[in-house]
């Protein structure tokens, strides 16, 4: 792969971007909640999302940015790879939003720093400081609270939605492990880019092609899929691979686990709903989280450039 990279100067703003990612991502699932109540099925909405995002963002990169589509043949089946696993990610998480509340769909997928970790620990042989550690336990338990699911036994939900969104959870880490390997030699718009390619192509395979577009009626139900297209696809998975860039995949996942807390503030301020004890709790150990893990980063870097 050419080395093409981005600029890693400010790694602070990586958690800006995660957390920005996050803020889209919780309006687009509440906004699939609805499309899924209107007759919109889970694999009709992810071949929609993204053949829009991968062919806006073609448009973009060719006006804008034309160097950012060259990449090699050898990496041809990276990308195709990295597609597959994005379309299995998207359709996983969507299919449990369409039979689980989204709260505990949220929940669920975000154990994805869970397996983050794991997998840098057992394949990568990295070694996690406490600080990390404590980081993503205390983001998984504050998502836990925050999604509001602790007043219900998990034997109460759906089965096929709970294992769609531990399968969400495990794709999406793939893909966070993988997209920072690729950002090594490409930048972020690159990687982004041929994924939802790849996952638009695997999509119009797996269903006839185009064929979810005949099915969307209605100007209310195409504003919502292309804000979903857009600003729940290519926005915030640019800015989400923009914070694995900066500050790896590990930090960037834990800190996207901002977006049930997103959920519960736009519940909260549009919807009238409440925010529980237990939810505000979940709210701040989340935020603490993100806290630990940039103080943290700051102390490593202050130890390994003491001057």
């Amino acid at each position: 792969m050419p080395q093409e990279t981005d600029n890693r100067q400010s790694p602070s703003a990586g958690y800006v971007y995660a957390i920005a990612a996050a803020g889209f991502w919780a309006v687009s699932g509440t906004l699939s909640k609805s499309l899924f109540i209107a007759g919109t099925t889970p694999f009709e909405l992810v071949q929609l999302r993204t053949t829009i995002a991968a062919a806006v963002l073609f448009i973009w990169l060719i006006i804008r940015s034309p160097s950012a589509l060259r990449i090699r043949r050898s990496d041809l089946l990276y990308f195709l790879l990295l597609g597959i696993t994005l379309a299995v990610s998207q359709v996983t998480y969507l299919y449990a939003i369409s039979r689980i509340q989204v709260a505990a769909a949220i929940l669920l997928q975000y154990q994805a720093p869970v397996f983050i970790a794991l997998y840098a620990v057992l394949f990568s042989h990295k070694r996690l400081s406490v600080p990390v550690v404590v980081a993503i336990m205390a983001a998984v338990a504050g998502c836990y609270l925050v999604s509001g699911v602790y007043g219900h036994h998990i034997t109460g939900f759906d089965r096929a939605g709970l294992f769609a969104g531990l399968g969400s959870a495990l794709t999406f880490a793939v893909y966070s492990v993988k997209s920072e390997y690729g950002m090594q030699r490409y930048r972020p718009l690159s990687v982004v880019f041929y994924a939802l390619l790849f996952a638009a192509v695997f999509w119009n395979i797996v269903e006839l092609p185009f064929s979810a577009f005949a099915q969307v009626q209605g100007t209310t139900a195409w504003l919502k899929i292309g804000f979903i297209g857009v600003f729940g696809t290519i926005i915030p998975f640019v800015f989400y691979n923009t914070g694995i860039n900066r500050i790896g995949a590990i930090r960037a996942g834990t800190a996207s686990t901002m977006e049930p807390v997103f959920a519960g503030v736009l519940a909260w301020s549009f919807l009238g709903e409440v925010l529980a004890p237990p939810q505000m709790v979940g709210a701040m150990l989340v935020i603490a989280a993100v806290i630990l893990l940039q103080l943290e980063r700051q102390q490593v870097k202050t130890a390994a450039d003491p001057s």
